[in-house]
């Protein structure tokens, strides 16, 4: 399903990616498999957010003695994953900025009301002057993410400084974040068709942290 909203940014689904994701959506593929192909999506998918960030005009001279005309970062960024699935996004954004600035939020949501609850956060002294990559792989409900949000925006944190980076986003998910906070941008692999009885997506992936850590055999979920 798609999004009109202006901060909703889906990767172009490109044949590769729909035959990343069909391996990873796969109930019977391994661990291996599901790991190799998540974090070549999530790449994709930091690279994307990257781009959503200020840059300004930088010129470097080149080896045969010639201006290029290009850009760089023009901002400060701070990474902040949702423990503890959001911490295989952090993994792959350590691969593209190793120094990069890291918070952490622990949000769990539970399994029976679905309702969010924070047990811890830690960030930067300075996170208000940043911009922020929130990391988390599912955005289901939008309940985890609106507090997740929250969390930033009391610590100071600018909405319009704030990119929510999602491997799979339900439209139910996409319109809860943006009633509350429009100015969000939501980078995301796929739009989902929809969330079940359960709050789970449709076609969904399972539950994404449990694959991915090799917790417990929850792709059928």
């Amino acid at each position: 399903m798609a999004t009109g909203h202006h901060n909703v940014h889906p990767l172009p689904q490109t044949k590769q990616l729909r035959a990343m994701h069909t391996i990873i959506r796969d109930r019977g593929a391994s661990r291996s498999d599901f790991v190799f192909y998540s974090r070549r999506i999530i790449r994709l998918l930091l690279e994307s957010a990257l781009d959503q960030l200020p840059f300004d005009e930088h010129a470097a001279v080149t080896p045969v003695g010639e201006t290029y005309d290009g850009l760089k970062f023009g901002t400060r960024l701070c990474a902040v994953p949702v423990i503890r699935a959001g911490d295989s996004m952090l993994d792959e954004l350590r691969q593209v900025i190793p120094d990069i600035t890291v918070g952490k939020l622990l949000i769990q949501r539970h399994k029976v009301t679905k309702l969010p609850h924070l047990y811890y956060k830690n960030f930067p002294e300075d996170i208000a002057d940043r911009h922020v990559l929130a990391l988390e792989p599912m955005l289901a409900t939008g309940g985890s993410a609106n507090m997740a949000i929250e969390v930033l925006l009391e610590a100071g944190v600018r909405e319009e400084n704030i990119v929510f980076v999602n491997l799979l986003a339900a439209p139910e998910g996409i319109a809860a974040v943006h009633a509350e906070h429009p100015d969000v941008k939501i980078v995301t692999s796929s739009i989902e068709e929809r969330l079940n009885e359960n709050a789970f997506m449709i076609p969904g992936i399972g539950d994404f942290g449990d694959r991915y850590f090799g917790t417990t055999d929850s792709a059928a979920a």
